[in-house]
């Protein structure tokens, strides 16, 4: 966490905390869908199949590929069972 120095440079502060932990949600967000694509490619498995065996709707696996969807546990735990990996592999 960034310190904050008085109470004019809390804003900024802020600012720059918020800025720096969205780029870290992001980025794992990122790693995580492309993990997720690779291993479904490396299985020929389609979105829609890998959606199906995962038992979500078929556009949120493209949405987690493409990191515009803040997975939960929950669907990390379905997709790694979808693929017949465990979760540590996809992160």
């Amino acid at each position: 966490m960034l310190p904050l120095v008085g109470c004019k440079d809390f804003g900024l502060s802020l600012i720059l905390h918020t800025e720096i932990s969205n780029m870290t949600k992001k980025s794992i967000s990122i790693k995580f869908g492309d993990r997720v694509r690779e291993i479904r490619v490396s299985k020929n498995l389609s979105q829609e199949q890998l959606a199906d065996l995962a038992n979500v709707h078929r556009t949120y696996i493209g949405m987690v590929e493409r990191a515009e969807k803040n997975i939960t546990l929950v669907n990390i735990e379905k997709i790694a069972k979808a693929l017949d990996v465990e979760i540590k592999q996809l992160i």
